[in-house]
């Protein structure tokens, strides 16, 4: 079975980044008809916080991502200790006792002379008697896994297909820092593997992880996910924008933005499919095809994240929408506004156009008398569906008036606004009464 899983650590909101990363497992997991996993990678005791964790779980449901099983890594610090106790006994793990200074230093001195900062694993090199005056001066150790160097780094990305890392160039991953707390890079692939995951859809900055990881997993003696390394998102200026760094679910909702509009966006920016404004996340997981993304980066745009809302918000029937609409809406009111609309939110403000009172709007003395005489017409007119065409047919033949002399003071004196929904939408429900006062008021 497929199993794909959501990683983040609940050290703050979801933002616009991590949630395409969340939807591409998702959409995956979906289509191969598998599993969903979220796991809160929650090991930074200090930095994670419960609200962030019903924060995530809340902004998951909202984007109608559905998880088929949930962890927590604060629950499997046996597990990772169970790892960690095989692999030093195998000689994959051993401790390290340069302060962060000197690793610095270490650093500063190699790019200096112009060589990559590799880690040259003098730890490995210790004497008892250095080991011991180290820990006399309290020191306590940081932990490293020890990378083969006779077994090349190698494996077949679905997204940027194949990638080769020499180990001899890559430094030994710290995995464990000097307080006994734990690094991203041992328990990820701890819990991966115990928990079956088969495919891992990251970005693209994780790709030197993932070459060490695989060869966490392999001194495992487990089998590796698929991995997919998507391009990073960024802004519609074509750089990474701090701005995406704090959008997300919060920030869409009080835009009055529909989850399916974040769905169709995030879903295909970055891919060779056009972005279109699904109303169903149907048609998202059928098309999800890791051959169909790019390399270059992928853009998000909130001017296009705006429009597809509007597309998404014309879509939408009554009954999907009736429990967000003012009271006394009903389908006939929905679907006269909401052609003008862009969130459904601003429903409420064509409905209190509907319900008035609107707005005074200043005309001359010939359009005050003309609005006169519209007013005496439509408190005599029969009062149906079509009473819009009926009453501009009869104004037409009377003043002589057309076109948007004829039209547009009816629309501001009846609206207090100039363009909007059809007014032969619009005018049954005003309704009769409503209508010829506000014709008159102006008059």
């Amino acid at each position: 079975m497929t199993i794909t899983r959501f990683a983040p650590s609940p050290t703050g909101r979801l933002h616009v980044g991590n949630i395409r990363t969340a939807l591409h497992n998702w959409l995956w997991a979906r289509k191969q008809g598998g599993q969903f996993l979220l796991r809160l990678d929650d090991t930074d005791k200090e930095r994670s916080k419960e609200e962030y964790v019903d924060a995530i779980r809340a902004d998951l449901a909202w984007l109608g991502m559905d998880i088929d099983g949930e962890a927590r890594q604060s629950a499997r610090f046996d597990r990772y200790e169970a790892a960690f106790e095989t692999l030093s006994a195998a000689g994959r793990i051993y401790p390290a006792y340069e302060t962060a200074q000197e690793l610095e230093l270490k650093r500063k001195i190699l790019l200096g002379r112009g060589k990559p900062p590799i880690y040259d694993r003098a730890a490995l090199a210790l004497s008892d008697q250095e080991i011991a005056d180290f820990e006399a001066e309290g020191r306590t150790p940081h932990w490293r896994f020890k990378l083969d160097h006779d077994v090349p780094i190698e494996w077949n990305d679905l997204i940027r297909g194949r990638q080769h890392f020499d180990p001899a160039l890559l430094s030994d991953p710290v995995i464990r820092r000097a307080d006994g707390s734990w690094l991203y890079m041992l328990p990820s692939a701890v819990d991966d593997a115990e928990m079956g995951v088969t495919h891992v859809v990251r970005g693209e900055d994780h790709v030197t992880n993932t070459g060490l990881q695989l060869q966490m997993f392999d001194a495992m003696g487990v089998r590796s996910p698929a991995f997919a390394h998507e391009a990073l998102l960024v802004g519609s200026e074509g750089k990474l924008s701090k701005r995406l760094g704090s959008l997300g679910v919060e920030a869409f909702r009080e835009d009055g933005i529909e989850p399916m509009a974040v769905l169709s966006l995030l879903g295909r920016i970055g891919t060779s499919d056009p972005v279109e404004p699904f109303a169903e996340v149907a048609p998202l997981i059928e098309g999800f095809d890791f051959t169909r993304f790019g390399r270059a980066p992928a853009r998000f745009d909130a001017e296009e994240l705006a429009t597809l809302n509007a597309k998404i918000v014309h879509q939408l029937d009554f009954d999907s929408v009736a429990d967000r609409l003012p009271g006394g809406m009903a389908a006939d009111g929905w679907d006269a506004i909401r052609p003008n609309l862009s969130t459904v939110v601003e429903a409420r403000d064509w409905w209190h156009v509907v319900q008035g009172p609107v707005d005074d709007v200043v005309f001359d003395s010939e359009t005050t008398a003309y609005l006169d005489q519209a007013a005496a017409m439509a408190a005599d007119i029969a009062w149906t569906d079509t009473v819009w065409k009926e009453l501009t047919t009869t104004l037409k033949a009377e003043t002589g008036r057309k076109g948007k002399p004829l039209f547009l003071p009816l629309r501001q004196a009846l609206t207090g606004r100039d363009h909007g929904p059809e007014m032969a939408a619009l005018l049954p429900l005003i309704g009769k009464e409503r209508t010829v006062a506000r014709l008159s008021r102006q008059a």
